[in-house]
């Protein structure tokens, strides 16, 4: 999973804004692929980001996520034998690939909200259709989506009607404050630490201390625990 670089329109982005379009791009991808995994009870699978940081004089960066993909870690014979699947079987594939198109649109949703609160502008589902998400690194996302659902859905009309179903749900997974603000703490993290991996764990670290702060701050503010 990576930001696509490709310039889809000729407007001048400052590298400096770039570089901040891709880490909350990428962290949006791994917040999906951990939190929204473990909510909906699904596996977890290992992931990494790996970063090119620019030397001096330089300004090129690149961050993307490596794996994460559910239906990677299922056998090919599960996948290629799922359309004759019934029951139980079929279920736990299709959760997996509606999982991974998720966490693959979540990745230019997340990159086109930080935009839109550094702009103040308006984020909303109905501003962010497909189309609109080529504008915000999205193009191999999408091309990545559309291949999982040809594979395992033959009719066009009900693969373009499930893909707004998942941008929906992965819409809902950034609106949620608590998963907005573990993306952001990753996205942060990305741009200030000097790694050039960052591990599947130390995501992870990032995200529960992120939750564990808010979990605090929520406790923090109850009448019973303040006192009043």
């Amino acid at each position: 999973m990576e930001r696509n670089y490709q310039v889809a329109a000729a407007v001048f982005v400052h590298p400096d804004e770039l570089h901040c379009r891709t880490a909350f791009h990428e962290a949006g991808h791994a917040a999906a692929i951990h939190l929204r995994n473990r909510q909906k009870q699904l596996p977890p699978v290992f992931f990494e980001i790996q970063v090119k940081r620019p030397h001096a004089g330089e300004s090129g960066f690149f961050a993307k996520v490596v794996d994460g993909n559910l239906i990677q870690n299922l056998p090919i014979a599960v996948i290629e034998s799922f359309s004759s699947m019934t029951g139980t079987g079929q279920h736990s594939c299709q959760r997996a690939y509606e999982a991974d198109v998720v966490n693959l649109l979540v990745g230019p949703l997340a990159e086109a909200k930080h935009v839109a609160i550094r702009d103040g502008e308006i984020f909303n589902l109905e501003l962010m259709n497909l189309e609109a998400l080529r504008h915000y690194g999205g193009h191999s996302d999408l091309e990545r989506a559309q291949y999982y659902l040809e594979y395992f859905i033959t009719s066009k009309p009900h693969r373009e009607k499930k893909l707004a179903e998942l941008l929906a749900q992965a819409y809902r997974f950034i609106d949620h404050p608590r998963h907005w603000a573990c993306i952001r703490s990753l996205a942060n993290f990305i741009l200030d630490s000097r790694q050039e991996i960052i591990s599947c764990d130390e995501a992870i670290a990032i995200f529960d201390a992120c939750l564990s702060a808010q979990q605090h701050e929520r406790w923090s503010n109850t009448p019973a625990f303040s006192g009043r």
